[in-house]
């Protein structure tokens, strides 16, 4: 399993063996856990995801008749509840201790901040030497095909107590957890991720600049000359500014409309038509540090109007102007400013990321936000590992629409030595040429008036025969018994066919 270093395997290890071990009497059939069963662990969690069923119950899992196999054979399911009742990411006898940081705040991620921040420090380390630099789910290799970041906030269910809930009645989930990301706006790529946990001090005033505050840092680190697209709860020129002198990025963003930065003419819209645009250049300083703005005002429809901000060169023309407006791509109707054009394109990025990263979920009901926050940690490390595996393998499993489930199906808690060859030769029977599968024909026993489907084919006379008319032998049986010759429907009203082998 190459989803997490191993220096966080052997925290995580070493903490949840500590708390089985202080309420041993309370958790039945404990069974110590080491790397190995902390990696079957989390790959029963991402074949639970592969297999949708984060809303079912272990005992429909493990269930002999109904359930998946895979999952009896590689732990006991009292084994499973064990770990995941025990499951803990430091030691919460010295948990108050930790709980200032150095600046005398108050660190409400206290219980999972040592997990998370090992974790973040993972995706971005850029050291030469570390091994995992040149690891197949390192996220700085990814980077490097950047051009455009994505900045918005994605949000993580959670049931039950948690000091830096977020209350969303118009979700499903309402109480959520806030998770800044910084992605690929074309990939989704996960770049880095800061848990949002509220003002430090209960008691205290708001934080001020929170919004350029995360976004610079979440884009430390980051290689100078990107694109940065945010929403109108980040973009201001402020925080253009600060991109531009601190980080050599670009930003392109919507702005609110009580943004102090826009001019008086770019408010108002009654009168103008739809699909008209205006816009303003906003000089920098003469010291070349502070760059050229362009604030943009569409009108989408009828008395709406969409501003966007900018400090992207390529959208000033020589004589400080817009460049001409791109045509329409949905066809008719007026065309839409190349800026508007360029911001649709890059602005799903996190959207997209939580919709992939639901697809596939691995996260069980949980009433602890740092087992919630663990899940979406392996969520986000499994997707950035398929992206980067398809990148460096454009023609790997090719023609196929479900690459993804086929990944996370191969790779599921892989051994840490010599993963790398296991992930780059899966199963090379796997990628041989299959056969023709069986099309779905009508029964050769049912009458044609029943008119009955089916794919099972008769291992002797290579007939199609429904699961009814079906007979079922263990291989010694079917080796043992001759084949029975096929009846016609016409002899009589038994509707018994050939045997078919197990």
């Amino acid at each position: 399993m190459a989803y997490f270093p191993l220096k966080i395997e052997d925290a995580v290890v070493a903490m949840t063996n500590l708390e089985a071990s202080r309420r041993r009497t309370a958790i039945d059939s404990w069974k110590p856990m080491g790397r190995a069963e902390f990696r079957a662990y989390v790959g029963l969690l991402i074949l639970a995801g592969v297999y949708r069923s984060r809303g079912e119950t272990c005992e429909s899992l493990w269930d002999a008749e109904s359930g998946r196999s895979v999952f009896r054979a590689t732990m006991p399911l009292k084994t499973f509840r064990a770990y995941s009742s025990a499951l803990r990411f430091d030691d919460r006898e010295t948990r108050e201790a930790r709980r200032r940081n150095d600046r005398g705040q108050y660190d409400k991620l206290a219980p999972v901040r040592a997990v998370w921040d090992e974790w973040c420090l993972s995706c971005t380390d850029r050291d030469p030497r570390s091994p995992w630099t040149r690891d197949w789910c390192h996220l700085e290799v990814c980077v490097m095909m950047m051009m455009t970041m994505m900045m918005m906030e994605r949000m993580g269910w959670i049931l039950g107590r948690c000091p830096f809930r977020q209350y969303m009645p118009s979700k499903p989930a309402r109480y959520r957890i806030k998770i800044w990301v910084a992605c690929d706006a074309w990939s989704s790529y996960a770049w880095k991720m800061q848990v949002y946990a509220g003002k430090p001090d209960k008691l205290g005033p708001p934080e001020k600049n929170l919004a350029a505050r995360v976004v610079m840092d979440l884009t430390e680190g980051l290689a100078p000359r990107r694109n940065v697209t945010c929403n109108n709860f980040f973009t201001s020129r402020k925080l253009a500014t600060w991109l531009f002198r601190e980080r050599g990025h670009t930003l392109l963003g919507t702005l609110r409309a009580n943004r102090l930065e826009i001019p008086r003419e770019l408010r108002c819209v009654k009168g103008r038509a739809v699909g008209s645009a205006e816009a303003a250049v906003l000089h920098g300083g003469p010291d070349g540090w502070s760059p050229d703005t362009v604030v943009l005002s569409y009108v989408a429809k009828k008395n709406k109007n969409v501003l966007l901000l900018t400090t992207s060169p390529r959208y000033v023309g020589p004589s400080g102007s817009l460049l001409e407006p791109s045509s329409n791509p949905d066809g008719g109707g007026p065309a839409k400013p190349s800026m508007v054009l360029h911001y649709n394109r890059t602005k799903g990025g996190v959207d997209n990321l939580d919709k992939v990263v639901g697809t596939y979920s691995c996260r069980r009901k949980t009433s602890r936000w740092p087992v919630a926050l663990f899940h979406n940690m392996v969520d986000v490390a499994a997707y950035n590992a398929f992206v980067l595996w398809r990148e460096i393998h454009p023609d790997w499993v090719s023609g196929k629409l479900n690459k993804r489930r086929l990944f996370l199906e191969r790779t599921r808690g892989g051994s840490r030595e010599g993963e790398g060859e296991a992930v780059s030769a899966p199963d090379s029977r796997r990628d041989e040429p299959r056969e023709t599968p069986v099309k779905r024909q009508r029964c050769r026993v049912c009458p044609r008036s029943k008119d009955i489907k089916t794919k099972i084919v008769c291992s002797t006379c290579h007939v199609h025969v429904c699961s009814r008319c079906a007979l079922t032998y263990c291989p010694n049986c079917a080796a043992a018994r001759r084949p029975v010759s096929r009846r016609d429907p016409s002899d009589d009203d038994e509707r018994r066919g050939p045997p078919v082998s197990a």
